[in-house]
């Protein structure tokens, strides 16, 4: 009744393709299963009658497939829910009630065997069925709209009983139809929609039989409910060792040494450089450094600290002994020669955000292991209001490997831009050690841990 499970699965709702002839019962059965189940109840075969209503009503021939594509132009088809129950609209106007007669069952069964109709309804009902748990009954669910469901089930009874059903269902609602003619209809129908050269009814191969002539619809849906559940019960399971997988150690801890001290002729350079800088941003900002007390006097720890300006990683490394590398998007590393010349110069390595690439994380424990300080911006983008945003787990990570300490930092301006003459405050900090912390892998607990605990530090010093 179910496919093999796949991790792709894990990433898409549950869909459960429901195919069989006129009369089968499947939009009742579906749509009990589907409350049942709290999944949404896709009703294909109404959009088809839908198509045909309009058509009819515009005096559209049946048997002319240009004449049905052309009414396909600027027609709304939508599956809403008035008063809790599943409504079928056509340009606003709800038709649920007027689609249901014998007429209109015949003209679906002739506009579902256009390729235009198909085209226009497919990609919707396949939009639908990504994005949540669904039942999805037709002629070819399983075969062609939702190929890949993992639920498929073909639903059929004699022709006889089928139209005994569609008979009382259509006296009901004071349809005057014999059930001669109901029969006849059903028999026709299951005529065309099994010889339509495209997409036509037939079971579909990893599809189960059920022939529910001598079975009440509370067996069938127990039937489909259950293979929902055994479906559900596999994703939940999957879930689970994904989840497993992620707490998993990403890394092997690598503690650097901090043996290793930076060039003496490049120090040198920087301790000449940093007065001349300072002395520069003192002029034209109101600059301040609260907290200077908390910066190691070493090389190989990391600053993290908000992020509001391009200037940040000077104003992070102005009060700083030992020289620092950073994290630079890719796309600075691309332009003016001269520019890249100079950041890199600075301390800048590129980072293509978003792309998962490790191997950043690689060069970040290099230049931590070469007596180089490392500052990280957690939130990846600017603020612009000054907030702290939620952060990103690379710092705790880098920091987790490494062993070393992290040094929360704060930076502080009002207004949305760095601009001349603003009051700038420059908050470190107490140093995080990972030690102190108890941190010894790279797990997801232990570096959500790490994360908090840097995110929460970087907040309090913002005010």
């Amino acid at each position: 009744m179910t496919r093999a499970f796949t991790e792709e699965d894990e990433k898409m709702g549950i869909n459960i393709a429901l195919d069989g002839p006129s009369g089968a019962g499947k939009s009742t059965i579906a749509r009990k299963a589907a409350e049942k189940l709290g999944y949404i109840y896709v009703d294909t075969g109404a959009m088809y009658r839908s198509i045909a209503y309009h058509a009819m009503t515009n005096g559209a021939s049946l048997d002319d497939a240009e004449q049905i594509a052309a009414q396909l132009e600027g027609l709304k088809v939508e599956l809403t829910y008035i008063d809790g129950a599943q409504a079928v609209l056509v340009n606003g106007e709800n038709v649920s009630d007027k689609i249901r007669t014998p007429e209109v069952s015949m003209g679906a069964s002739k506009v579902s065997a256009v390729p235009a109709v198909r085209d226009f309804l497919l990609e919707t009902q396949r939009e639908i069925a990504r994005k949540n748990d669904i039942i999805m009954d037709g002629r070819d669910i399983g075969t062609v709209v939702l190929p890949d469901a993992q639920v498929k089930l073909f639903l059929t009874a004699t022709a006889e009983e089928r139209a005994d059903r569609r008979f009382k269902e259509l006296q009901q609602k004071g349809d005057t139809s014999t059930y001669e003619e109901v029969l006849a209809d059903i028999n026709q129908r299951d005529y065309n929609d099994t010889h339509r050269e495209i997409a036509p009814l037939r079971q579909a191969e990893d599809a189960v039989l059920i022939d529910s002539t001598n079975m009440t619809i509370d067996e069938v849906v127990a039937e489909i409910v259950k293979a929902a559940e055994a479906v559900s019960k596999k994703k939940s399971e999957l879930n689970t060792e994904r989840t497993s997988r992620r707490d998993r150690e990403l890394m092997p801890i690598h503690a650097i040494s901090k043996s290793r001290r930076i060039n003496p002729v490049r120090q040198f350079f920087y301790g000449i450089l940093r007065p001349i800088v300072m002395l520069i941003f003192k002029i034209k900002y109101k600059l301040t450094f609260e907290g200077v007390e908390n910066i190691p006097r070493d090389g190989g720890n990391i600053f993290a600290s908000n992020h509001r300006s391009y200037a940040d990683p000077v104003l992070i490394a102005l009060p700083t002994r030992v020289p620092i590398s950073y994290m630079a998007k890719k796309e600075l590393f691309e332009g003016n020669k001269a520019f890249k010349w100079l950041i890199t110069a600075f301390g800048a390595f590129p980072v293509e955000r978003g792309s998962g690439d490790t191997s950043v994380i690689d060069t970040s424990i290099e230049k931590l292991e070469s007596g180089r300080n490392l500052v990280i911006f957690p939130e990846g983008t600017r603020s612009k209001d000054g907030k702290v945003g939620k952060g990103k787990t690379g710092v705790a990570l880098i920091a987790a490997v490494a062993q070393t300490k992290v040094v929360p930092v704060g930076i502080n301006f009002e207004g949305e831009k760095l601009t001349k003459g603003k009051k700038v405050v420059v908050r470190f900090g107490k140093p995080i050690d990972p030690k102190e912390l108890g941190i010894n892998d790279t797990s997801a607990a232990s570096r959500k841990k790490i994360k908090k605990e840097i995110m929460d530090s970087i907040t309090s010093l913002v005010h």
